[in-house]
């Protein structure tokens, strides 16, 4: 499994009929930042990624890089990352 993202790249590990994720995705559209979406039920791979390298135990989890993932719905984490790759950008 691939785990490297490139510098704009997010992650989101999810599953079905999860209302976190739901919650997670629409703040993502909303900060405008694009994700791909990893479905755990369907992917063993990252199961073992999500819970074994990084720890998790919840869904979703927010993968942008080795140093910066969080589980659940964080609003918070989800507007400062909009808050820093809108500065990247600008750079």
């Amino acid at each position: 499994m691939n785990t490297t993202s490139t510098p704009h790249q997010v992650t989101v590990y999810s599953k079905p009929s999860c209302v976190q994720c739901t919650m997670t995705y629409r703040k993502l559209d909303n900060a405008g930042i694009s994700y791909i979406v990893v479905d755990v039920t369907e992917d063993e791979d990252a199961v073992a990624f999500i819970k074994d390298q990084l720890g998790y135990l919840t869904a979703p989890v927010v993968f942008v890089s080795e140093d910066l993932h969080w589980g659940g719905f964080r609003p918070d984490l989800i507007e400062g990352l909009a808050a820093t790759l809108a500065a990247t950008n600008a750079a």
